[in-house]
């Protein structure tokens, strides 16, 4: 049987989606604004 497509892990999400990788770039920054403004309880999931 073929494993899923999805094989989760934690660090690589983390450095590539989490708060100190998108306050690096100012796209990453613009989407914290964003989320802020819409009073989104986590800004980041990772």
């Amino acid at each position: 049987m073929k494993k899923g497509t999805y094989q989760p892990h934690k660090l690589p999400r983390k450095r590539k989606i989490g708060f100190l990788a998108r306050t690096q770039t100012a796209s990453g920054r613009k989407v914290l604004r964003n989320r802020r403004r819409k009073g989104r309880k986590y800004l980041t999931r990772a």
